[in-house]
């Protein structure tokens, strides 16, 4: 019987970063990288496409795509996330052959976030879809954002993210992403629609994208793991958070979700003291980082030896 497993992908590179302003150096991203890799790692989001004077921190999109896919190791998975079609192409232009499209379940994010409604966004999709008639071997994946709640509209039903799902399975698209954009989700929402999701689509390889913006990250990954999700989202530190919404905060820590699994048996790959070395690197590049990391805080747990009552060595008193 083989061991059960789970696909951590580390995000930090996108959206660890898209909410620091300051610029942090190339090379520094590029010695992250390397570092997160050698924990273990298998599946990393290494840049995001968008507009510069949107997000600065992404102006050095192509260098870094560029750099990565000349040294990432066989077996190491890298992809890019993209708005819209001059994103893709220049993604596409950059060497990169696994683009996320982002857009949002909810109207109202979507115009914050990519300024179209999510019709528009579903007619920029198709064109991207197109261009692979010219890249045969581009893989697409669609990101929902703010499946669970939006912060302008509220609570968001299950079926219309369900309905976005079908509409990306007509355009012949299998890998779909459902992200907790602000941390509306719970446990009971989250285990439901995954649970519809991998029931009603068995052909189509879904991950999970969830902050800890109200604590319940963990708690959330677990409901979707149990309901069939094997490839999980993390930034290291639980850095990140979304520009245009409201309230959002960091992505569930990868070294939480590395800890919670491996203790549970569930296999990941990543070697969790490697992956903590490779936060401190980014502590020393930019200093006032706050991580929200509880194993990075207190670390995994260290037995400290039995105690006994041996008389003159006894450290307590049982009448207390």
């Amino acid at each position: 019987m083989s061991e059960p497993s789970v696909t951590i992908r580390e995000v930090m590179l996108r959206d660890g970063l898209q909410n620091i302003r300051e610029v942090i150096p190339t090379e520094d991203k590029i010695e992250l990288f390397r570092r997160i890799v050698a924990s273990g790692i298998r599946d990393m989001e290494i840049t995001s496409f968008v507009n510069p004077k949107a997000i600065p921190q992404f102006g050095d999109a192509s260098q870094m795509a560029q750099a990565v896919l000349k040294m990432k190791p066989e077996g190491v998975e890298v992809s890019a996330l993209i708005p819209n079609l001059k994103g893709a192409q220049i993604a596409l232009a950059s060497g990169m052959r696994k683009l996320g499209f982002v857009m949002s379940v909810s109207e109202s994010h979507n115009i914050s976030n990519v300024r179209r409604t999510t019709d528009e966004s579903i007619e920029e999709l198709k064109k991207i879809v197109d261009l692979q008639a010219d890249y045969p071997d581009l893989v697409v994946k669609a990101g929902m954002a703010t499946v669970f709640g939006c912060p302008f509209e509220g609570k968001i039903k299950p079926q219309v993210t369900l309905n976005f799902i079908r509409r990306f399975y007509q355009l012949g698209l299998r890998h779909m992403s459902m992200a907790d954009t602000v941390g509306f989700g719970n446990p009971q929402e989250v285990k439901e629609l995954t649970g519809i999701c991998v029931k009603e689509f068995p052909d189509v390889t879904f991950s999970i994208h969830l902050h800890n913006t109200r604590g319940l990250g963990l708690a959330n990954s677990l409901a979707a793991y149990e309901s069939g999700i094997r490839i999980h989202d993390g930034a290291i530190g639980g850095l990140g958070g979304c520009p245009f919404a409201p309230g959002a905060k960091g992505n569930t820590s990868t070294e939480d979700l590395v800890f919670m699994f491996e203790e549970m048996g569930v296999h990941t790959g990543v070697n969790l003291a490697a992956l903590m070395e490779a936060s401190r690197y980014f502590k020393k590049v930019k200093k006032d980082v706050a991580f929200s990391s509880s194993i990075l805080e207190v670390g995994v747990p260290v037995p400290k030896g039995a105690i006994t009552k041996d008389g003159s060595e006894q450290k307590w008193n049982i009448n207390t």
